[in-house]
C-alpha cells in the first residue's frame, strides 16, 4: 500500500500526509469545483427530503399490520437510535477531511439516495405503526423526521450505502455493514419501520449505487486514487 493510501493512524508523519493530500487536490480547479457542486447537490437533497417529508407525513394514512411488527412488542431503543446517527455522521465527516478524495462521490452518491428516497416517501402514505416509540431528536432534528417518510427505511440504506462506496477498504466495509444491520434491528425493535421498509433498503441501495457509478465515474476515479509520490 502506498503513501498516500495509508490510514493516518498507521502514518509515521500523519500530519504531513494530511497536508499533502490537501495540498495535491487543493491545487485542482476542478477539484475544488467537484467539491462544491457535491456540497450543492447535497444541501439540495436534504431540502427536498425534507420538504418530502413533510407531504408523506401530512398525507399519512392508517397503519397496516406487519409480520415482524405484529408478533414482537416494542422496545425502547430511543439512545441508540440517536446516537448511532451521530455517531455515524461524524465517523463519515472525519473519513472524508481524512482524506480529501472521498468528498465528492460520498457526498453526490448520498445525494442521489436521499432524492431517490424522497420520491419513493412521497408515493405512498401509508401510517406509523401504533405502538412505535417517540424518538427525543430535539426541535430542529424532529423537523426531519416526521413518521410518514417510511418507504424505505433511511437509517439502514445509508451506512449500507457506504459499506458499498468504502467497499475496497475491508475494514470500513465491515464497520459500515454492521452499522447497517445494526440500524435495521433498531428500527424494527422501536416499530420505527415497517419490515418492507427495512429489507427493501438494500435492494434499492445497490440499484442506487450502480446509478451513481454511471453517473458520476470521475468522482469515482478520484475516490480510488492516491496522491503520487512526486508530488509529497
Amino acid at each position: 500500500m502506498s503513501a498516500g493510501n495509508t490510514s493516518l493512524h498507521r502514518h509515521p508523519a500523519p500530519h504531513r500526509e494530511l497536508w499533502r493530500r490537501y495540498r495535491h487536490y487543493g491545487a485542482q480547479q476542478e477539484f475544488r469545483v467537484s467539491v462544491l457542486l457535491s456540497l450543492m447537490l447535497f444541501a439540495v437533497s436534504v431540502v427536498v427530503n425534507f420538504y418530502a417529508g413533510v407531504y408523506a407525513t401530512e398525507s399519512a394514512s392508517n397503519p397496516v399490520t406487519d409480520i415482524v411488527l405484529s408478533n414482537i412488542p416494542v422496545f425502547d431503543v430511543d439512545a441508540f437510535f440517536v446516537y448511532g446517527s451521530l455517531f455515524l455522521i461524524a465517523f463519515v465527516t472525519l473519513l472524508c477531511l481524512a482524506h480529501p478524495k472521498r468528498i465528492p462521490f460520498t457526498l453526490r452518491t448520498l445525494a442521489l439516495l436521499i432524492i431517490i428516497r424522497s420520491v419513493f416517501i412521497s408515493l405512498t402514505h401509508i401510517g406509523p405503526f401504533p405502538d412505535q416509540i417517540a424518538l427525543e431528536l430535539g426541535a430542529v432534528t424532529n423537523k426531519f423526521l416526521f413518521g410518514g417518510d417510511l418507504f424505505f427505511s433511511n437509517h439502514t440504506a445509508i451506512p449500507f450505502m457506504l459499506a458499498l462506496v468504502f467497499w475496497r477498504e475491508h475494514g470500513l466495509r465491515y464497520v459500515f455493514l454492521l452499522w447497517s444491520a445494526f440500524f435495521a434491528t433498531i428500527a424494527l425493535l422501536g416499530h420505527l419501520h415497517y419490515s418492507i421498509d427495512v429489507l427493501s433498503a438494500y435492494f434499492i441501495t445497490y440499484s442506487v449505487f450502480c446509478m451513481a457509478l454511471w453517473f458520476f465515474p470521475k468522482d469515482r476515479a478520484v475516490f480510488l486514487s492516491d496522491v503520487p509520490p512526486e508530488e509529497s
